[in-house]
């Protein structure tokens, strides 16, 4: 029986190592791309590896053209044929006005969350496209059709523009048997916050959401899993919000 290899950039903490976790127990073998945590990505591999899966950790830039060549090539030597790519690497910056915001803080949000998913999502694509199958699940956000004023703009434009390379990708690669969907969740309770500098932005935010509570990065992680799998099998183009009502 032909493996699953499923390639998840970010995957050392937060929302991408519970996808790398609920990836393995569903029966993917995982590249755990990370980009300083080393220790990190290598418990989550541990974890990988303890629910019978096969795991290696991959450190790349994914706005790095030549980084992302690399992780991809790793992954395959590693693993096997890549049948899966989850682009989940993504940072935000401080939360803030937009007029504040530092020129090398947008091109650093641009630069990893736009280009990094088109160099990740490109690269999949040549290699699934002669393989006639394959699934990308890219990781957006509800930011994108919030705008998120007074806190990221320019994080939501560039996760608004995640939306469109979704939509668009999903046609063109379609007729060659490649599912493309998206993401999009909003306020999950991650260590995200902390590094933005508001720790306490889960719970003055949770009484906004009709759900009433924040959600679980392993409630994201089911939902990519789905996507991920034979269930999913006619879904393409594709945004699910993941966002408690909000």
């Amino acid at each position: 029986m032909k493996r699953l290899v499923t390639v998840v950039t970010g995957g050392s903490r937060g929302i991408g190592a519970a996808i790398c976790l609920r990836l393995a127990a569903e029966g993917h073998d995982v590249a755990v791309n990370y980009v300083r945590d080393s220790a990190a990505a290598g418990d989550v591999a541990e974890r990988v590896r303890a629910a019978g899966a096969r795991a290696v950790t991959v450190r790349a830039d994914t706005a790095v053209e030549a980084d992302v060549e690399r992780l991809f090539e790793v992954a395959e030597r590693e693993l096997g044929p890549v049948t899966g790519l989850v682009n989940n690497a993504a940072v935000t910056g401080p939360l803030g006005r937009f007029t504040e915001v530092g020129t090398d803080v947008l091109r650093r949000v641009v630069d990893v969350n736009l280009m990094g998913t088109l160099l990740c999502a490109r690269r999949a694509a040549q290699l699934m496209t002669v393989r006639g199958e394959g699934v990308v699940v890219n990781i957006s956000s509800g930011a994108a059709t919030l705008g998120s004023p007074n806190e990221y703009v320019h994080y939501a434009a560039t996760k608004a523009a995640v939306d469109t390379l979704t939509l668009g990708l999903a046609k063109e690669l379609g007729p060659d048997g490649i599912r493309v969907n998206a993401i999009a969740p909003g306020l999950i309770d991650t260590e995200m916050h902390a590094a933005m500098g508001a720790p306490d932005r889960v719970r003055d935010m949770a009484g906004g959401i009709p759900l009433r509570r924040a959600g679980r990065a392993e409630e994201i992680a089911a939902a990519v899993a789905w996507l991920m799998s034979p269930d999913a099998s006619y879904a393409t183009g594709a945004v699910l919000r993941v966002a408690g009502g909000r």
